[in-house]
């Protein structure tokens, strides 16, 4: 839950970003996503601890890169990072239904329209990839009704600024802690509800493949989908430019029919919308946070020192998609030391 903090803290700290956002409207958008850019390298060089973090994520999930890539990879993910706080702030100035087409193209979208506007229930997932803030706000602004689950920010001063700013163009941003009843509410009236999906769900998470590591995953996703014949639909925004250029697109929509039939379909689809984003990392792993502590949790397996149970042996074997080389990556535990893991 959020951290509660003292008022003097909270008004301090919104007082500040109000300012500071005021201070960034008067600069020309060019300006301040190169500022935001210099920033992230500065963080990059100085905060020793993330670049560990960063760059021991990378280089195990990406071992073909050499040394030198593999950070480069990190200072562009901080960059990127720094420039997403900046651009939140812009996003309703520049996204509206006349202006949306000049900063975003839409990439074989019809199926995806097609579904959103149908009136069955349906989800959208991304990951922390690109611009996430901006796929719900996009399709807002699109007349289309998104519902977002979204962890609140600790200071309610900025929680209720920010959410003014996620729900300008009519998106509805819903709170994590006890959202089960409207989430179904929502899916049971054919809404649509949009998840970050790449969230580290702790030592009772399913553990499913990203990246040839087994990655704690909530289960709570594919029961919403499974329970109410929702489609999953994969998507990203890939920013394309220097400045506020986005292409929005996706990478995979799972449909019942893909999962019915499956030895165990609560696996198969979250271990398919994990594969998902991980092809969305693969466009351009610059624009993932790889500071995200994806892989903390590890399974009982792993922490106590013993085989992969056959169980979980079994269900990454029935994945379509698995290899003898994946199965042995996936095998391989992460050692306590491991800087992806702090």
């Amino acid at each position: 839950m959020a951290r509660n903090q003292s008022a003097l803290v909270n008004w301090s700290q919104y007082l500040a970003l109000r300012m500071g956002a005021m201070g960034l409207h008067m600069l020309p958008l060019r300006w301040v996503l190169g500022g935001a850019r210099d920033v992230g390298s500065l963080i990059h060089r100085f905060d020793h601890k993330h670049r560990r973090r960063a760059i021991a994520n990378i280089t195990r999930s990406l071992p073909h890169l050499d040394a030198g890539r593999a950070e480069r990879i990190a200072e562009l993910s901080m960059q990127h990072f720094i420039q997403l706080g900046a651009e939140v702030m812009f996003t309703p100035r520049l996204i509206h239904l006349d202006t949306w087409a000049e900063h975003m193209r839409l990439n074989r979208l019809e199926e995806t329209l097609d579904l959103v506007l149908s009136d069955r229930p349906v989800i959208l997932l991304t990951g922390h990839f690109g611009n996430w803030e901006l796929l719900g706000y996009a399709l807002a602004t699109l007349g289309i009704g998104v519902n977002a689950i979204a962890r609140p920010i600790d200071n309610p001063l900025v929680n209720r600024w920010l959410l003014g700013v996620r729900e300008r163009q009519g998106m509805r941003v819903i709170t994590k802690w006890g959202a089960t009843d409207e989430m179904q509410r929502i899916l049971e009236v054919g809404g649509t509800l949009g998840f970050i999906g790449d969230q580290n769900a702790g030592d009772k998470g399913m553990f499913v493949p990203f990246f040839g590591r087994l990655a704690s995953t909530y289960k709570s996703i594919g029961l919403l989908a499974m329970h109410y014949n929702a489609p999953v639909i994969c998507g990203y925004a890939l920013r394309t430019g220097e400045d506020f250029h986005y292409e929005i697109g996706v990478t995979d929509i799972i449909r019942p029919e893909h999962w019915d039939g499956q030895p165990d379909p609560l696996y198969y689809l979250t271990a398919r919308y994990m594969r998902a984003v991980e092809s969305m990392v693969r466009l351009e792993p610059g624009q993932y946070l790889w500071v995200h502590r994806r892989w903390k949790s590890r399974p009982r397996f792993e922490r106590l020192g013993k085989p992969m149970p056959a169980s979980l042996h079994r269900q990454l074997e029935q994945l379509p998609w698995m290899t003898d080389e994946m199965m042995a990556s996936l095998q391989k535990p992460l050692c306590n030391s491991d800087p992806g893991r702090v």
